[in-house]
């Protein structure tokens, strides 16, 4: 038998260096290109037309529902890895398998059927969705996993349903920092939140190490800072208040506290909720915040709600669950 050409034996051996030095990642990558994608469509049963807290099911991965009269909640919903729903849309994330991380974003109708998909790099990490259902958002991180570390890249989408128009990155919108106009390299963008008239949204931007509020116009596409050391805005229904996540400690294990923002006099308040909360709170009504916090027993994560005033004090809403919206 003649001896392999040079060149074979040559990457025989580069392809079994990749092999030892990954570990078994190359199986795993070919695996996951191979493996069915999870359903995504809701059941037909299922929909937006029952009012109640609409959540992702950390058990099944797939948006359940709970009303309020208590009972045992609706399940059915499409599979997501975050979800957001108000008025006439829903936004479901999902993280595509395979290297590198992709994240699709799925526009749902009111019944939850597909009305677009988009597919853009990173893990899925923010989803918002405007009053109307007019305009929706979304963020996923290109590199890393947490906001306690600085090694992360965030990519936020914007995608305006009544033009078509997309935008998947927010990083070149015309940005005012201290009433100028700022240019950094290092310019990220977050956790978007929108006003009722479709128009107005606020957002997280950090750079040089500091997180700003911005407040943003998609008429004029531009974004002017508001106010230091605030993160994961949510704009409450009444469009008066923002509750965030202001970071209280160096302490990577427990760096943010809960507050809320009161946007006629920019005064600010804390939450009875003292545990460090790395999520975009929801407002489940006018006086309520809804978030996720690591489960207890083994869960992924649970929701949590807590009064919007500063009184009162946490109370589990749903064992097992994240991504809270209510839906009227």
């Amino acid at each position: 038998m003649n001896p392999r050409p040079p060149q074979l034996r040559r990457l025989a051996l580069v392809v079994l260096a990749v092999l030892l030095l990954g570990g078994g990642s190359l199986g795993y990558v070919l695996h996951a290109r191979h493996r069915d994608l999870p359903t995504t469509a809701a059941d037909g049963s299922f929909s937006l037309a029952e009012p109640g807290l609409y959540y992702r099911d950390s058990a099944t991965g797939r948006i359940a529902r709970r009303g309020g009269t208590g009972g045992p909640p609706a399940t059915g919903g499409p599979a997501c890895e975050r979800f957001y729903a108000a008025g006439e849309r829903a936004l479901c994330l999902r993280k595509l398998p395979g290297i590198p991380a992709r994240t699709q974003a799925l526009v749902l109708d009111r019944r939850l059927r597909e009305v677009q998909r988009v597919t853009v790099p990173g893990i899925p990490n923010r989803a918002r969705v405007s009053a109307s259902g007019n305009v929706v958002s979304w963020t996923a991180f290109a590199t890393g996993d947490s906001y306690a570390t600085s090694a992360f890249s965030t990519r936020t989408s914007l995608l305006d349903l009544r033009t078509g128009y997309l935008i998947k990155s927010m990083e070149e919108i015309p940005l005012t920092i201290d009433g100028t106009r700022y240019h950094a390299p290092d310019v990220n963008y977050w956790g978007v939140t929108f006003a009722r008239d479709d128009n107005r949204f606020y957002a997280t931007v950090s750079t040089k190490g500091r997180t700003h509020l911005v407040e943003g116009n998609l008429h004029d596409w531009s974004a002017k800072a508001l106010r230091e050391n605030v993160e994961c805005p949510s704009l409450s229904p009444d469009d008066t208040r923002i509750a965030f996540k202001k970071k209280v400690s160096d302490d990577p294990a427990a760096p943010w506290r809960l507050y809320v923002l009161d946007l006629a006099d920019m005064r600010e308040h804390p939450l009875a909720e003292t545990r460090s909360v790395d999520d975009q709170a929801a407002w489940l009504d006018d006086g309520t915040i809804g978030y996720a916090l690591p489960g207890r027993d083994g869960r992924d994560s649970d929701i949590w709600s807590v009064p919007a005033d500063g009184t009162g004090e946490p109370r589990l809403l749903v064992p097992g669950g994240s991504s809270p919206a209510a839906a009227n």
